[in-house]
């Protein structure tokens, strides 16, 4: 299990995650709990406002494929009926 030491960061208290348990984007938001003497950091949930601001900043898909079924096909079993 990798360990840190707790350092003074202005009037803060800081640590350094090791690398190996770093997150990839040091840009995202973190939310920290405590419990008793367990500190717990994990990313922080974005607001249903910001999930959706995102979709709409999304590429539009493209229009669906029309499919066209051949004279005489079950449109059920993809088959000729008997």
């Amino acid at each position: 299990m990798p360990t840190t030491r707790a350092f003074k960061s202005g009037n803060s208290q800081a640590i350094r995650i090791p690398a190996g348990l770093a997150y990839a984007d040091t840009g995202v938001d973190l939310q920290i709990t405590c419990m008793g003497d367990v500190i717990t950091i994990y990313p922080a949930r974005c607001s249903l406002k910001d999930a959706v601001s995102r979709l709409r900043a999304m590429p539009k898909p493209p229009p669906p494929i029309r499919r066209i079924r051949a004279a005489g096909m079950s449109a059920r079993f993809g088959r000729r009926p008997t």
